[in-house]
């Protein structure tokens, strides 16, 4: 399997310094602060792209569980909330997917989302917060 890579600079003291993340594929670059991820200043933060890799993994491993059921999706779409609190701590991860699946129950579609939650890579390497889900089959 592949191994992934990132990267990430950081130039000064914690509230008063700023860096720049990358990742090792060139798709992203992008900068980060104290006020990116603890404010509201425009610009990225881990958080938000951890929240990017568990929606991500999420509506991939959901696509390849409703296709080895035989109702193989033609969308899935999952967003992402995640919470920074006092610590600071990631103490949660909400992930709301909707999805098109021709032929697939209600009760089918919600099993297989919550084994995606429980199984996807990212998921079992974030076990630490509590990953919360809502889901609808459209």
């Amino acid at each position: 399997m592949p191994v992934r890579s990132a990267q990430a600079v950081w130039e000064g003291t914690l509230k008063e310094g700023r860096g720049v993340m990358k990742l090792g594929s060139g798709a992203f670059e992008g900068p980060f602060s104290f006020n990116t991820r603890f404010g509201e200043t425009p610009g990225t933060n881990p958080d938000e792209l951890i929240g990017a890799a568990q929606a991500g993994c999420f509506s991939m491993f959901l696509s390849a569980l409703l296709t080895n059921n035989g109702t193989p999706p033609s969308r899935v779409s999952t967003s992402a909330k995640v919470h920074l609190g006092e610590g600071p701590t990631i103490h949660t991860i909400e992930l709301a997917t909707e999805a098109v699946v021709p032929g697939l129950d209600e009760a089918k579609f919600l099993e297989l989302a919550e084994n995606a939650k429980q199984n996807c890579p990212v998921s079992k390497a974030l076990a630490g917060p509590e990953i919360k889900l809502s889901a609808r089959l459209l």
